[in-house]
């Protein structure tokens, strides 16, 4: 018999640079992210806040500025997230420079 080199293609996790890092809030980028959904519908995913930060109040302002519907997701291994409707990858950047909350050279944009 003859063995055959096959690779199984996997599905494309969008979090799978974060999981390099120790634990989450601890690593000093902040990636911002979008997910398609079905359509023209996407997602703005906002993680590596720091752990001190309120997210409900950050979601809050964020979603106000925006005009857009948004929620925190508590995952495992990430810890939590901010989800943010529509492409809102340029905005969410400038809010958080603007804020203090991040610098510009903390803050990575990821996505088409």
């Amino acid at each position: 018999m003859v063995e055959l080199d096959i690779q199984i293609p996997s599905a494309f996790d969008p979090f799978a640079e974060a999981k390099d890092s120790d634990a989450p809030g601890t690593q000093e980028n902040i990636h911002i992210r979008i997910q398609q959904r079905n359509g023209k519908k996407s997602l703005t995913t906002v993680q590596g806040l720091k752990k001190e930060y309120s997210y409900e109040r950050i979601l809050k302002d964020l979603k106000k500025d925006f005009c857009c519907n948004g929620n925190v997701v508590q995952d495992k291994e990430l810890g939590k997230i901010i989800q943010l409707q529509g492409d809102q990858r340029k905005k969410v950047s400038h809010f958080l420079v603007q804020t203090g909350i991040a610098k510009k050279d903390q803050i990575k944009i990821h996505g088409f």
